[in-house]
């Protein structure tokens, strides 16, 4: 069939043809998507076709320097020969934060016959997994923002997502803090906050925080603001801990903490990589509002020299995109993943690169290295944490951080692994 190639029960067009049918659908989804110039082709053999995704231009958290750096990642890769001498080709998707955005995004990568949707966020992972699921389309390092990452036999998370970020933090806060009070997003992804923070820090001998639902879209959170200086400033002895989980607006919460903390006792604050990253502390000027904040991570710190290859791809095939920062922790996870990725494509050989092959070599026992970023990564079909609903989290490290003179820096050397903890946090 020298015209065309046939994936999953679809008919697609080969050379310009297809490349002109892939734009014109993308120009038909309101997900909006992208494809990396110069990489759609290759000479004498077929591309490895992947997609990255996540929400870009949007009133709740976005994530554009994701897709960003998943298309300086191709270039780089090609640049240096493709992948076992394939051409990297990266689609990527904007799910503009809508579950019916997320799925579309989903069946554009079946369509454009994808083997793997690598490196994404997205909080819709009921939406879009099960379509993942129907076309057998693995789903590597995903941000770990919903609970479907870690229960889904396609999903490969690199990270153990905000399971293991609140987990963490309450361990660590159950020593130093009196009441804690966790204000995080009041939507199905929020929902899931609450008991991890509160096994962390019932795993120190704390009681349960105090929980605060505010809308993750918010222009300003008074309101929140005072509900969790008023619970966190009961205690007698140690200051109080305010938590604020909401993403790309915990800056803006921030704002409005700044403000009414003024009229109440000192308390400290607490978050999880993410929320705050060194940008945003930079944007306040360094000054007092984190200062002495707690802050967990997944990865070693962006200062660490294990970042550096990372930064390297940045440096010379981004060409000054400012949307990617190598110290977010989205920009982070997409490098890892492909790193997974890159890791498994080689693992293959000459053979097959399609989104079976790839699924068997995750799903054999493969053993994955990402330069000491994470511990070695495998999946096996029941992880560890099966018993509390999470099958697919395999690596429960997380890192401490601490704001210091305007500056995110280690709070302690190497990373701590949570995943006991994680297993008294039962799912609502």
């Amino acid at each position: 069939m020298s015209g065309a190639r046939r994936t999953r029960g679809h008919l697609l067009p080969a050379g310009p043809a297809r490349a002109a049918t892939a734009l014109a659908a993308c120009a038909a989804l309101a997900a909006g998507c992208g494809v990396v110039p110069g990489t759609a082709g290759g000479s004498g053999e077929d591309p490895v076709t992947v997609m990255t995704w996540a929400p870009e231009g949007t009133n709740a958290t976005n994530k554009p320097g994701m897709p960003a750096l998943a298309q300086a990642y191709a270039r780089w890769v090609n640049d240096e020969g493709g992948l076992g001498g394939r051409p990297l080709r990266v689609l990527t998707c904007n799910d503009h934060n809508d579950s019916v955005s997320a799925a579309q995004c989903a069946e554009r990568a079946v369509e454009e016959d994808a083997v793997a949707v690598v490196g994404s966020y997205s909080q819709y992972g009921d939406t879009f997994l099960p379509t993942l699921e129907g076309a057998g389309i693995p789903y590597i390092g995903g941000y770990g923002v919903t609970g479907a990452e870690f229960t889904s036999p396609l999903s490969y998370p690199v990270n153990g997502g905000q399971p293991t970020l609140l987990a963490g933090l309450g361990r660590e806060l159950a020593r130093d803090c009196g009441p804690v009070s966790l204000v995080r997003p009041d939507n199905i992804a929020g929902d899931e906050l609450p008991p991890l923070l509160d096994a962390g820090l019932r795993a120190g001998g704390h009681p349960s925080s105090a929980d605060q639902p505010a809308r993750e879209d918010a222009t300003e959170y008074g309101g929140p603001s005072t509900r969790a200086l008023e619970h966190a400033g009961t205690g007698a002895a140690d200051p109080g801990c305010v938590v604020p989980a909401l993403g790309d607006r915990t800056s803006t919460f921030m704002d409005s903490f700044r403000r009414a903390r003024q009229e109440y006792r000192p308390v400290r604050t607490a978050t999880v990589l993410g929320g705050v990253d060194q940008t945003v502390i930079d944007a306040t000027g360094g000054g007092p509002v984190y200062d002495g904040a707690y802050v967990t991570g997944w990865y070693p710190v962006a200062a660490d020299p294990r970042w550096k290859p990372l930064k390297k791809v940045i440096a010379s095939y981004a060409f000054g995109d400012n949307r990617i920062d190598p110290a977010d922790a989205g920009v982070q996870t997409t490098w890892i993943a492909y790193t997974v990725f890159r890791e498994v494509v080689e693992s293959l050989g000459d053979g097959e690169i399609d989104s079976d092959s790839v699924r068997r070599a995750l799903d054999g026992g493969l053993r994955v290295s990402t330069g000491g970023l994470t511990p070695p990564l495998r999946w096996p079909f029941q992880g560890v944490l099966a018993a509390v609903g999470r099958p697919r989290l395999v690596n429960g490290e997380v890192t401490f951080q601490v704001v210091r003179d305007g500056r995110l820096v280690a709070a302690r050397k190497g990373a701590v692994d949570v995943t006991d903890i994680l297993r008294d946090a039962r799912p609502h």
